[in-house]
């Protein structure tokens, strides 16, 4: 298995694996890290499908879990805007 892919360039996703007793506190640090180490013409939807293809093997790790979680709030659209966006000038 490689450190560093195009979908994981620091190697931090593959890091996250190898540390024992990493909390999912810790796994959500890395991912906003990872998230942010993406370049800018890399989906984020495809990396991370790609990422958790190649290292989400364990579903009990908590990098898997938050990496899931990540796929489903982007998976889920959000209503945007509030009355501001609803106000007619």
């Amino acid at each position: 298995m490689e450190k560093s892919t195009p979908d994981d360039p620091k190697g931090l996703i593959y890091e996250a694996y190898r540390i024992e007793g990493i909390t999912k506190s810790e796994c959500r640090t890395i991912f906003l890290d990872w998230a942010l180490s993406l370049s800018v013409a890399r989906e984020t939807n495809a990396a991370l499908r790609a990422v958790l293809a190649l290292y989400g093997t364990d579903p009990a790790h908590p990098m898997t879990e938050v990496m899931s979680e990540g796929l489903h709030a982007i998976a889920t659209p959000r209503r945007r805007g509030g009355w501001r966006s609803r106000k007619r000038d």
